[in-house]
């Protein structure tokens, strides 16, 4: 058998004033008789009450019969078995597990920090008790092993301005990635009867050696953004400037004195200080 089988035992109530009636009728009669063979009934009852199993809400118990699997009790309640078998606890609550912050190197081959939050339960007990050693130590190993595989796949960031221009990053396509995760953590862990509830990045970061210098691009790249948005800016003002002039016919420019203008004008539009005008009170030409 290489598959879950869920049973469900006699009624542990039922058998609990059984045993209980045995017990104490073996030390009564015993003590009215002095005869003490009656004791055994009571050694009887004793070895019958091995045979309870309490299953909580959420968990479920493993039943093996001499290293031979019977099968798993999941309906909670009390119940009773052979009280030779072999009980063992799995259990089929929600867990989460929060990985350690791993550095690896993404797709571009940058050094990161990153870590990731899983949540997940056990669905198939069989898998979870007998396909693997230990299967929460399973979870937390591949679920490392997943998030390197999938820090390799993708870049921390786009760099258009050096060729490497992606349409999935690790840090702005947070649902794609998200997605991905869960989906080689569900490939990982069924072997194990394990399903994913959700895996997300917990943590990412670049490493310490080129944080730095990654912060001062970043920067860099926002400064120059910014100023390519103020220079396209301060260009379409003076067109106007000038095209409002000679629409209204308010002064006649020649070519130089549009060139001091322009001139004039986006040194004022696309300073960093404000400028201190210098007011000319004589004509165009003085």
């Amino acid at each position: 058998m290489k598959a879950e089988k869920i049973i469900k035992p006699a009624n542990g109530y039922l058998m609990f004033f059984i045993v209980l009636a045995l017990f104490l009728s073996g030390i009564t009669l015993a003590i009215k008789t002095e005869n003490p063979v009656y004791l055994l009934v009571s050694l009887l009852a004793f070895i019958l009450a091995l045979g309870f199993i309490l299953v909580n809400p959420n968990s479920s118990k493993v039943l093996l019969f001499f290293g031979k699997y019977v099968g798993t009790v999941k309906q909670n309640g009390l119940y009773w078995a052979n009280p030779l078998y072999k009980k063992k606890t799995i259990s089929l609550r929600a867990s989460n597990f929060d990985s350690e912050r791993l550095k690896v190197n993404d797709k571009l081959g940058n050094p990161v920090m990153i870590s990731t939050i899983l949540v997940w339960r056990v669905t198939e007990t069989y898998k979870a008790a007998f396909d693997v050693d230990n299967y929460e130590n399973f979870v937390r190993v591949q679920t490392d092993a997943a998030v390197r595989k999938l820090a390799s796949m993708y870049p921390y960031d786009n760099f258009a301005d050096e060729g490497h221009e992606e349409d999935i990053t690790l840090r702005s396509s947070v649902n794609e990635v998200s997605e991905a995760l869960e989906k080689e953590l569900e490939e990982r862990l069924a072997i194990a009867g394990i399903e994913v509830l959700e895996a997300r990045i917990g943590y990412l970061a670049y490493a310490q050696e080129i944080a730095s210098a990654m912060l001062k691009r970043q920067q860099a790249t926002a400064i120059v953004a910014a100023r390519h948005k103020i220079v396209q800016g301060a260009v379409d003002m003076v067109d106007m400037a000038l095209e409002e002039l000679n629409k209204k016919e308010i002064v006649q420019l020649d070519e130089e004195r549009k060139a001091a203008m322009v001139s004039n004008l986006l040194v004022i539009l696309c300073g960093d200080k404000e400028a201190s005008p210098v007011v000319n009170a004589g004509t165009l030409n003085h």
